[in-house]
């Protein structure tokens, strides 16, 4: 690796604490944001959903079991695929750690996605994953809330994605949504967050940030050139 700007320890103490204060600036800015997101408002969710899962058809508000905030990964995983999205598979990895938390504030968590349901565990089981996942395969979950566009949706240009109409990046996009049940017995759909709003998602992304490369995607032929599920690697 090529030697970056060098300087005394006293040198190096000043520019670092130069940037805590631009790093502190930023996280009362995030706490700012956090705080905004909790105060968005509220909509009810009217459409009947239901999902294909090991136990059966279930419910949206089957999925927030005890629980009564649900946080849903919109997984890109196509009916047709062979396996699932590597991109959607490296914020998954992420993912896997906070499963034994998010219970203890009131949290369930669950990925959703196009493919049939047992294309979905064999990747899971593949993938060692142990996160709940069920099939909207036979339902308009995933197109409405703009993650996956049909064919006709998108020879008309009739799409949608990170809240720009007419924008998306093909049939599938990756999001995460957030939904809460409220004390009269309803769901609603509290928060949605797409493309670069998910990279403070990712643990891996967070840690290449610290490194003095960064990511070191700059000189790839798209940003994420790099990547391969996490059994892939040489």
């Amino acid at each position: 690796m090529k030697t970056g700007n060098t300087a005394t320890l006293e040198q190096w103490l000043v520019a670092r604490r130069e940037l805590l204060e631009r790093e502190k600036a930023l996280t009362r800015l995030r706490d700012e944001v956090t705080k905004l997101r909790t105060q968005l408002p509220w909509v009810k969710v009217t459409e009947s959903y239901r999902f294909e899962s090991p136990e059966g058809p279930v419910s949206l508000a089957d999925l927030f079991g005890e629980h009564d905030q649900l946080i849903v990964q919109h997984f890109m995983y196509g009916a047709d695929w062979s396996e699932g999205c590597s991109s959607c598979s490296f914020w998954s990895d992420s993912f896997q750690g906070a499963l034994a938390h998010l219970p203890a504030r009131d949290a369930a968590f669950v990925a959703v996605s196009q493919a049939p349901l047992a294309n979905l565990l064999d990747y899971r089981q593949r993938m060692g994953w142990k996160h709940r996942w069920v099939s909207a395969r036979n339902s308009s979950f995933s197109n409405d809330y703009h993650v996956f566009y049909t064919p006709d949706q998108l020879a008309a240009g009739e799409t949608a994605y990170n809240f720009q109409p007419g924008h998306h990046y093909g049939e599938h996009a990756p999001g995460i949504s957030v939904f809460a049940k409220a004390d009269d017995g309803h769901v609603y759909h509290t928060y949605s967050v797409y493309a670069r709003g998910l990279d403070a998602l990712n643990v891996t992304y967070q840690l290449l940030d610290l490194l003095p490369a960064g990511r070191n995607e700059r000189d790839l032929e798209y940003p994420m050139a790099w990547l391969r599920r996490a059994d892939q690697y040489d």
